[in-house]
């Protein structure tokens, strides 16, 4: 009896402690405005600019504020949720406030941007109904992440015109946020969206791991991640679930392209520039996914979180990984505070990443409209801009996390009396050598294309890859089974547009399942015949 009742203490205790231990909301009931926000940001981020925003808030209207931050992961989890929340939403609107019949068609047209201009009278109906409604999800704005995410809740309708573009019109000129650069957009001309802050990409590594495995020479470019001497010593993300790393990987096959197009145009011929171009793009295209396919041979496992890689190479379980600029920075410089050994290295690829913005958006039905725009506000007033790279405790600084990244505004790198309160003050991103021009007409219709064929060619297929690497390098990469192992053909550029589109823009989802499946089985069967040569040493 006594051990029961001490079994069933023991489990109230269990389950009351997370009630005990989480935190206070009072700040709820408290704060004369809420705010809703959902992001991908990590706890640093939104812990800097709570602590500031308030501040500035009360300032500037005497009241204060609660930010109730809405984390469910990144930013593809984030567009999934979204997208849930504003059929059921939209739904209850067209049920019982319009009084019409819900469909599978309406339901598929209502957030539709690319409605044919015969479709059925219904679907128009409703997609007109969306984008002239107040249907929210309760949330107030879209926080973080890849531009890619933001473009499409925009065009979709989930996301609606900012204020900021008639109440600060100064602070969209060239000298301050720029509408585009180096090919990458900025901000949306109609306010839906506004990058708040830069991000590249690039190659953290780890000094005492590369001395371990006996490189020459540390990664410092996109193709240094293929050397079989790192074979399992690759930490990498899934692009499927991160659009930022998606995007990297996006940066390294768009290098490949611009390098092949250099070289078409040095050679004879009688291509035209547009020949030369389309050329360049599909062996470029075809270069850039065998780099990925090896660097996924090499690679440790593909993470759902994109701030795993840098903490495992922090940790020495793997030797380099890519990353995101900012957690390469932050995870190297916790490294050198806890123990001077300066043994984390973050390098950006020359030429081989494009600075993109993360954006912030106001959501349609925002129930907290006014607030969310005094934030949007703020995080690009030169006040908020400060917070993602001036030091910790410096003024107008973090006051607990040093953020480490690059502000948006370009003016803010002409401050030179502020170099010494920055935490990257060589950083330079308006002014870099030989810059990568992103070109949205090569890979932009393909983003989440080239994410499934990544997908499928290095995760699905893992375990044969591997093999086959193993074996090509154990027999000295004899060339037929290089060139098996190399060859594109099953996820070429136009092969991409003609059966990889079709399949992922199917209303059946099944289409994109049963591709997955065959063409998993198809390229298992490469792997496995490149393995069979290396062993024959053919």
């Amino acid at each position: 009896m006594v051990k029961r009742v001490l079994i069933l203490l023991a489990l109230a205790v269990t389950l009351a402690l997370p009630f005990v231990l989480r935190p206070r909301q009072a700040a709820t009931q408290q704060a004369d405005d809420t705010l809703v926000i959902i992001t991908p940001h990590n706890e640093a981020i939104r812990y800097e600019y709570t602590t500031a925003f308030r501040e500035w808030y009360r300032q500037k209207t005497g009241r204060t504020v609660f930010i109730d931050w809405r984390v469910i992961g990144g930013t593809s989890e984030i567009a999934r949720f979204l997208e849930s929340e504003y059929i059921s939403s939209f739904q209850n609107h067209w049920k019982n406030t319009l009084g019409r019949n819900w469909s599978m068609e309406v339901q598929g047209a209502f957030a539709n941007p690319r409605l044919p201009a015969d479709a059925p009278a219904e679907a128009r109906e409703a997609r007109e109904a969306f984008l002239g409604s107040e249907v929210g999800c309760g949330i107030d704005l879209f926080f973080g992440g890849g531009s890619y995410d933001f473009i499409r809740q925009a065009v979709a309708g989930r996301l609606v015109p900012a204020r900021i573009l008639q109440t600060h019109p100064e602070w969209f000129a060239d000298g301050v946020i720029p509408r585009s650069y180096a090919g990458e957009e900025y901000w949306d001309p109609e306010g839906r969206w506004i990058g708040n802050v830069l991000s590249s990409y690039g190659i953290l590594y780890n000094k005492d791991a590369i001395a371990r495995l006996g490189l020459e020479h540390p990664p410092e470019a996109w193709a240094d991640l293929t050397n079989p001497q790192l074979l399992g010593e690759v930490a990498v993300c899934d692009p499927t679930k991160s659009g930022s790393i998606a995007k990297a990987f996006e940066n390294l096959i768009q290098q490949q392209m611009q390098i092949r197009l250099h070289a078409l145009q040095r050679e004879p011929g009688n291509l035209s520039p547009a020949e030369l171009e389309a050329r360049a793009v599909r062996e470029g295209w075809d270069e850039g996914m065998r780099i990925m396919r090896l660097i996924g041979a090499n690679a440790r496992y593909f993470t759902d979180s994109s701030q795993k890689p840098p903490i495992d190479v922090a940790q020495g379980n793997s030797a380099a990984g890519i990353c995101i600029d900012f957690y390469g920075r932050y995870q190297a410089e916790a490294v050198t505070r806890r123990d001077a050994s300066g043994r984390l290295v973050y390098v950006t690829p020359r030429g081989g990443t494009v600075s993109s913005v993360d954006p912030i958006g106001v959501l349609r039905g925002a129930p907290h409209r006014d607030v969310a725009e005094a934030f949007i506000e703020f995080t690009l007033s030169m006040e908020g801009q400060k917070l993602w790279n001036f030091k910790v405790g410096t003024p107008g600084g973090p006051v607990q996390f040093a953020l480490r990244r690059l502000p948006v505004r370009r003016d803010y790198y002409t401050e030179a009396t502020w170099k010494a309160y920055q935490s990257d003050p060589e950083a330079e991103p308006y002014a870099v050598d030989d810059q990568l021009v992103y070109q949205p007409g090569w890979t932009g219709s393909l983003f989440r294309e080239m994410s499934f064929g990544i997908r499928v060619m290095c995760l699905d297929t893992h375990a044969e890859l591997v093999e086959a690497w193993r074996a090509i390098n154990q027999a000295g990469q004899p060339p037929q089974a290089m060139a098996v192992l190399n060859d594109m053909s099953l996820l070429g550029y136009d092969r991409m547009f003609s059966v990889v589109k079709p399949a992922l823009n199917s209303k059946n989802k099944v289409d994109e399942v049963r591709l997955a499946r065959e063409l998993g089985a198809q390229l298992r069967a490469q792997y496995r015949r490149a393995a069979e040569l290396a062993r024959a040493g053919l």
